[in-house]
C-alpha cells in the first residue's frame, strides 16, 4: 500500500491542503485506517494521541461533507473538552481549502444556551463530550436525520471515565445507515462490548502502539514507602533539573497533595484533574503551554488528549497499574527525535509492574536505590508570567492586537512577550517575568483597539 495521500481516492481539494500543509507520507495509522474509512466501512482502531489519528477519520468524514447542507453530517465524541477543542480545530485545519465548512464543539463548561443557539444556525461537524451531547440530544437541539457519520475517539478514556451508557443513547438517536468508527489507545475487554454495540462489521486495524523507547532516557528509583516519594520527588527534579515537566499520579487527593508539596518547596506547580472548574483547567494548561507554569500534576485521565510539545520529562510519582498507560505516559517527551526524560519511583510489592512495563517495553529499565540519589537544591520559578485580557473572540480581539498594544502601549520589547492565546471572551499573554507587571499597568490604564478591558495576573 502506497503511503502518500494522493494515492487514495479523496477529494482534490483535500489532497491540495494536505500538500499545502507540508503533509507527505502518511502515519502507520492512517496508512492501515483510512482506505477503509475512505471505502464507508466501520473501523476499529488502535491508535494513541499524537499518531495521525484525527486525519485518519477527519478526512473520510470531509470527503463524503455536502458543503450545501447545513446540517450535521457528523458527530465525533471526545472524553474531555481540551481533547474535543484539539479535534476540533485539527478538522478545521484539514478543511480548509473546501468553502465555509462549521465545525461546533459541544462540552460541558460552556453555557448551553450558547452552545444551542450556534446549532440553531446550522453546523456540518458537531465535536463533544458525551454528557453535554446527550443533553442537547434528549432537549432535541441537535437534529440528527443528516448524520452519517459517527466517531468515538480515546474510547477507552470514556469508558473508564463512566461514559459507555451515555455513548449507547447517543448512538440510538443517530440513524441506523451510518458509519461509526472507535479509536481507541488500548483494548480492554470493554472495548470489545462497546464495539459489538456500535460497530457493524468493523475492519480491524491494529498498529504499534509503541514509543520509540531508545530515545528516552528511563529510570526506576526504589523508595521504602508513598511518605518517601515527595522527598524523592524533590530529588529526582535536582537530577533531571527540568524546565517544564508532568509528574502523573493515580489520585486526584495525591495530585493535590503533590502539588501543595512542591509549591512549598519553591516548584511552581498546579494539579489538573476532573475537579477542576473548566476556567481553572483552562488558564493551567494555558499556562503550562505557554511556559509560565513549571510543573503540571495530573492524572491520566486529566492529561489524556493534552497535546504539550517540549516537554523535559516525565516523572511518574505512582506508577500505573496498566503498563500500557506507562507507555503512553513516558512517551509524551522525546518527540521530534529528541532525547527525553521519563523517571518514576516503586516500592518493594510494585516489582511486578515494572516487570510488566519492562515486558511491555521491551527493554530493561534501569532499576536504583533512592538513597543514593544526591540531595540537589531544586527551586524552579518560570521565565514567564501570563496576564489576562478580558476580551477575546467576541470582541475582535486578535494576537495582533495584543502583540501591538504591548509593544506600543505596554512599551515592551517584542523579545519578551511569550505565547498569546485569544479565547471567546477571555485572552492570555506570557510575559517575560520581570516586565509582567509592567504590562499589567500599563495595559490597565491604556488602550487596545481603541477600547479599555480589565487586565490582570492569570
Amino acid at each position: 500500500m502506497k503511503n502518500e495521500f494522493a494515492s487514495l481516492k479523496l477529494d482534490p481539494l483535500l489532497i491540495k491542503n494536505l500538500q499545502d500543509l507540508n503533509f507527505k507520507a502518511m502515519t502507520p495509522v492512517q496508512a492501515e485506517a483510512l482506505p477503509h474509512v475512505l471505502e464507508g466501512k466501520d473501523v476499529l482502531a488502535q491508535a494513541k494521541t499524537g499518531s495521525g489519528k484525527t486525519a485518519a477519520f477527519g478526512l473520510g468524514i470531509l470527503n463524503t461533507l455536502d458543503v450545501n447542507l447545513l446540517r450535521p453530517q457528523s458527530l465525533i465524541l471526545c472524553p474531555t473538552r481540551e481533547l474535543a477543542e484539539q479535534v476540533a480545530k485539527e478538522v478545521r485545519t484539514l478543511a480548509r481549502a473546501m468553502a465555509n465548512v462549521r465545525v461546533l464543539t459541544l462540552c460541558g463548561g460552556s453555557a448551553k444556551y450558547h452552545q444551542q443557539k450556534s446549532l440553531e444556525h446550522g453546523a456540518h461537524i458537531l465535536v463533544g463530550t458525551p454528557g453535554r451531547v446527550l443533553k442537547l440530544l434528549r432537549e432535541k437541539s441537535i437534529e440528527t436525520k443528516h448524520i452519517k457519520s459517527f466517531v468515538l475517539d480515546e474510547a477507552d478514556k470514556m469508558l473508564e471515565m463512566g461514559f459507555h451508557t451515555e455513548i449507547i443513547n447517543i448512538s440510538s438517536f443517530i440513524p441506523k445507515k451510518r458509519q461509526s468508527l472507535l479509536f481507541s489507545a488500548t483494548f480492554p475487554e470493554n472495548i470489545d462490548k462497546l464495539s459489538k454495540d456500535v460497530l457493524v462489521e468493523p475492519v480491524d486495524v491494529r498498529v504499534d502502539t509503541g514509543h520509540d523507547s531508545g530515545t528516552i532516557e528511563q529510570i526506576l528509583f526504589k523508595v521504602k514507602g508513598h511518605p518517601d516519594k515527595f522527598d524523592g520527588l524533590m530529588k529526582i527534579l535536582g537530577f533531571a533539573n527540568p524546565e517544564r515537566c508532568i509528574v502523573f499520579c493515580k489520585t486526584k487527593q495525591i495530585s493535590d497533595e503533590v502539588a501543595r508539596f512542591l509549591n512549598k518547596n519553591g516548584v511552581v506547580s498546579q494539579a489538573i484533574h476532573g475537579d477542576l472548574e473548566q476556567n481553572e483547567r483552562t488558564v493551567t494548561l494555558t499556562k503550562f503551554a505557554n511556559k509560565s507554569l513549571s510543573v503540571l500534576v495530573a492524572t491520566d485521565v486529566a492529561a489524556r488528549g493534552l497535546d504539550i510539545k517540549e516537554l523535559d520529562a516525565v516523572i511518574n510519582f505512582d506508577l500505573p497499574s496498566d503498563p500500557e498507560q506507562y507507555i503512553h505516559r513516558v512517551g509524551r517527551t522525546g518527540r521530534a527525535g529528541e532525547t527525553g526524560k521519563a523517571y518514576g519511583m516503586y516500592i518493594d510489592k510494585e516489582m511486578y509492574k515494572v516487570e510488566a512495563i519492562e515486558d511491555l517495553n521491551g527493554l530493561q529499565i534501569p532499576l536504583k536505590e533512592m538513597i543514593k540519589l544526591p540531595n540537589k537544591a531544586y527551586e524552579l520559578t518560570p521565565a514567564m508570567k501570563t496576564i489576562y485580557v478580558g476580551g477575546g473572540k467576541k470582541n475582535k480581539l486578535r494576537p495582533g492586537d495584543l502583540l501591538g498594544a504591548l509593544v506600543h502601549e505596554a512599551e515592551l520589547a517584542p523579545e519578551s512577550i511569550g505565547k498569546i492565546t485569544v479565547l471567546n471572551i477571555l485572552s492570555y499573554v506570557a510575559i517575560q517575568r520581570e516586565f509582567a507587571d509592567q504590562a499589567v499597568n500599563k495595559l490597565s490604564n491604556g488602550k487596545i483597539k481603541n477600547r479599555k478591558f480589565k487586565v490582570g495576573l492569570a
